[in-house]
């Protein structure tokens, strides 16, 4: 059996024996668009939103009181496969064919918690219409600040009642866009909609609130999982605060290629999105497997091993206890060297240990989120990591296995278990398999 992982921006191939208890899981393919489709559709939903009117409408609204209103477009960071260099040209255009000059609008790069691109990443991920080779950008571009009171404004008071505060550029525009694509969410249940408020340009205290570690272990807070869920409905409470004007939001395939878009209102276009996605993306599964093995999507997802986390927590939901997960991460941005997640793996003397930590009462470090998940899949399965931007001393001071060959591991797990069972998620996170006795609607009821 050949199969081809999502691995960096080629894909790895793995070679396995044929056997009948081995299955691949993956979403249903939706085909996606041509270049020329892309665009019409774009179009078409800022004309034709869900529960507001069409764009120019907006924005001939606010002209009524500023004669050339302010606009602030958030978007998506280095991080996530957003095609902003196809997506943010359209609704340029759009705002530039209703009036609006290019130096009246800003780009804000939601980084959340993030590093903040090079300009070298800028321009590959917004393009030559937006970023011109060897020029300038003919937009203003803010790269998000979690950390700098500067670069914020208080808006409303979340469930701790600490006041979140909010991009200042974005508070102070006259139209707000947030753009963004729509995948499951391993704690949010599903990306886009407000995750571009809150965490993409709020600040790090109401990250750290909003990602707390009774946050996390919360039940609800998991995979395709919306309402009921205490992290989604705190990242809406804020979104909504802030007023935003209109919502732009495309689903992708695993050619990263545009399926859908939908546009308008946060509430009715998101929820829009999310039952688009969930119908590809959710995958019954009658029994957990011995062994996983899964990706992390491949290029941008799997830069480093805390993004690399959602692939081992897609597979956990099908793992059996004692298990073992297997994850292909290409990891070229390392563990990384920047947050303090690198440092949480590093100073707990076990995954045990590190769980322990961050549950107790008190304890607050950013990053938190990721390896409190991390460690709570290691309580169920051992993870193996194979990696071509990590050692095996990296991958050790991470508290996972280094894997060098993932036939290699299966053969030996194999030696010890000739029945085990295997399950393959090729693309990862994009899958959110569950067991076909749990509810599908809504939910995946599990906890990683």
């Amino acid at each position: 059996m050949r199969i081809k992982l999502a691995f960096g921006r080629e894909g790895l191939w793995i070679d396995l024996p044929d056997r009948a208890n081995t299955t691949v899981i993956e979403p249903r393919f939706v085909p996606g668009l041509t270049k020329e489709e892309e665009k019409q559709a774009i179009q078409a939903a800022l004309r034709s939103p869900l529960g507001t009117p069409p764009l120019r409408e907006l924005i001939l609204a606010a002209k009524s009181k500023a004669p050339v209103p302010s606009v602030a477009v958030v978007f998506s960071d280095l991080t996530r496969p957003m095609p902003n260099d196809r997506v943010l040209p359209v609704l340029l255009a759009e705002l530039a064919e209703a009036g609006i000059p290019n130096e009246a609008i800003t780009l804000i790069n939601g980084l959340a918690t993030h590093r903040q691109q090079t300009e070298a990443e800028l321009r590959g991920m917004l393009g030559p219409e937006i970023y011109p080779d060897n020029q300038s950008p003919r937009y203003r571009i803010i790269q998000h600040d979690a950390w700098d009171p500067a670069h914020l404004v208080p808006v409303t008071a979340n469930r701790t009642g600490r006041m979140v505060r909010v991009n200042r550029w974005y508070m102070e525009a006259d139209i707000r866009i947030l753009t963004g694509f729509i995948e499951p969410h391993f704690f949010a249940g599903f990306s886009g909609g407000p995750k571009a408020v809150l965490p993409a340009i709020a600040d790090i205290d109401s990250v750290m609130d909003n990602h707390s570690a009774a946050m996390i272990a919360d039940l609800q807070s998991t995979w395709a999982v919306t309402g009921g869920n205490p992290i989604w409905e705190e990242m809406f409470a804020v979104a909504d605060a802030t007023h935003p004007t209109f919502l732009l939001n495309v689903a992708l395939n695993k050619n990263k290629e545009i399926t859908s878009v939908f546009a308008g209102d946060l509430l009715k276009a998101h929820t829009a999105g999310t039952e688009y996605v969930r119908k590809s993306a959710m995958q019954p599964i009658q029994e957990p497997f011995d062994v996983v093995i899964t990706s992390n999507s491949g290029y941008p997802l799997d830069l480093n091993l805390y993004q690399a986390v959602k692939g081992m927590s897609a597979a956990a939901l099908v793992t059996r206890e004692g298990g073992d997960i297997l994850l292909a991460a290409e990891c070229w941005d390392g563990i990384p060297s920047h947050g303090q997640y690198a440092r949480l793996l590093r100073e707990a003397d076990s995954y045990q240990d590190l769980y322990n930590r961050i549950m107790t009462p008190g304890f607050r470090a950013p990053d938190q989120w990721q390896a409190q998940i991390q460690a709570r899949i290691q309580m169920k399965a051992r993870v193996h990591v194979y990696s071509s931007g990590l050692t095996d001393q990296e991958l050790e001071d991470a508290k996972v296995i280094p894997c060098r060959s993932i036939e290699g591991t299966i053969a030996e797990i194999l030696a010890r278990n000739p029945q085990a069972s295997i399950g393959i998620l090729p693309e990862g996170p994009q899958t959110v398999p569950y067991l076909q006795r749990e509810p599908s609607s809504n939910r995946s009821s599990s906890k990683f």
